[in-house]
């Protein structure tokens, strides 16, 4: 598995992954209801706004050359505490038919290389409270909950 940085071409894979994503959320809460009937619709206005965002970074997980889903990356730094600069996970999904193979942990398992090539200290995610899969996968790849929204 690698992480291949995404580019201007690959903003079609994206959006459609992305729609996949958020069409799952909706269940978790009413505030996740899209506007937009299918991934034709939304525009690629959002990531390709990501490749000139020095801060976000979106890559397509690659296994055995072929993009099995893609990560989103965010750096940040919150400067007055003690564990200051991080990498956030802003979205992760792996293609349905491509799910509990170990993917998602061997993304998360880079991610945490890449937070230590690039001096982060931490490394933040976020998931909906209902979805208990997430929840799971999170706890399961050494994350604990340090706060609710």
């Amino acid at each position: 598995m690698e992480l291949v940085e995404a580019t201007a071409d690959d903003l079609d894979a994206l959006v459609d992954r992305w729609y996949d994503l958020a069409k799952g959320m909706e269940e978790h809460s009413e505030l996740n209801e899209l506007v937009y009937a299918d991934a034709r619709e939304v525009p690629d206005d959002g990531f390709r706004a990501h490749l000139d965002d020095e801060d976000v970074t979106d890559y397509l997980v690659v296994h055995d050359g072929e993009p099995i889903g893609f990560v989103t990356l965010r750096e940040g730094c919150h400067p007055s505490r003690q564990y200051s600069t991080y990498l956030r996970i802003v979205n992760l999904a792996i293609d349905e038919d491509r799910r509990n193979q170990s993917h998602g942990t061997a993304v998360v398992e880079r991610v945490k290389e890449l937070a230590g090539e690039r001096g982060c200290d931490h490394i933040k995610v976020s998931c909906e409270w209902e979805n208990e899969d997430a929840r799971r996968f999170y706890r399961d790849t050494n994350f604990r909950p340090k706060s609710v929204s």
